[in-house]
């Protein structure tokens, strides 16, 4: 059989694809699972998909084989490529088109907490970010709250120190966790993916009416799927053929998190 000879699943005969946790909702499971179907029949081979504790064990994974294909956001893109070769393949884009493959990062608060109406407000506050290698759920609004701020002449430390600007720092593992925390009114403020935030009012886990947003950052290169330095030229253009074609509306909707999203090729 050609497609073993190639070892299309890699090493171990299983293609693996890893999901980091904001992918990794109870909505999201189900479209998850029927794309590894799917794919297995197309590449001939199992296909797993696994759950990473955050970018830096999906980039960790790909680097040693323990994963083929992931789905992740600019900067990690960026640290995956110097740490492990990894290529991207495919981006998201609303329509299927190239110009609509991007998002923003907001900074959302609960719509009673009348202190904070604009990110110039946030001094003093309680923040949680997402991961450390999130693009929107930490290097975009750090970098925003670090100009925003030019005279305190803050850096990422300072930003991530409690008492130092905020009154506490903290990571809260999703940007859906981040969301919750700041309904629960159990941290003042969070970043949040602009079609996350979307995709969690469309799924009636948070109200549009409990929070508001008081800062918005300019345009994010969309989120991409990468491979592997490991992955064979071959299954690239099975990948990439199978990846641009895919049309499951729910896979875009719960996985993806944009509607109307479709897979272009990475130029």
């Amino acid at each position: 059989d050609k497609k073993e000879e190639n070892s299309v699943g890699g090493k171990d005969g299983v293609f693996t694809i890893a999901y980091a946790p904001n992918e990794s909702t109870d909505q999201s499971s189900d479209a998850r699972n029927g794309l590894a179907k799917e794919l297995e029949e197309y590449l001939g081979c199992e296909v797993e998909e696994i759950q990473a504790s955050d970018y830096n064990a999906i980039i960790e994974a790909l680097r040693t084989g323990k994963a083929d294909m992931a789905y992740m956001g600019a900067n990690a893109i960026a640290l995956g490529h110097e740490r492990a070769d990894i290529i991207p393949i495919v981006m998201k884009a609303e329509d299927g088109d190239p110009e609509k493959a991007v998002y923003r990062s907001l900074l959302v608060t609960s719509a009673s907490n009348d202190d904070i109406n604009t990110i110039e407000d946030i001094k003093g506050c309680t923040i949680a970010f997402v991961d450390p290698d999130s693009t929107s759920g930490n290097l975009v609004p750090s970098s925003e709250i670090i100009t925003a701020f030019a005279d305190e002449n803050l850096d990422m430390d300072k930003l991530h120190t409690n008492g130092s600007f905020f009154e506490a720092a903290s990571y809260s593992g999703s940007l859906q966790a981040g969301l919750q925390a700041v309904v629960r009114g159990d941290v003042d403020v969070v970043p949040i993916s602009n079609q996350i935030l979307a995709s969690e009012i469309a799924n009636g886990n948070v109200k549009e009416s409990d929070i508001k947003i008081i800062h918005e950052s300019g345009t994010i290169p969309a989120e991409a799927m990468v491979i592997s330095a490991d992955v064979s030229d071959e299954t690239k253009e099975l990948l990439v053929k199978f990846l641009v074609e895919y049309d499951n509306e729910a896979y875009f909707t719960d996985v993806i998190k944009k509607e109307n999203a479709r897979f272009i090729e990475c130029g």
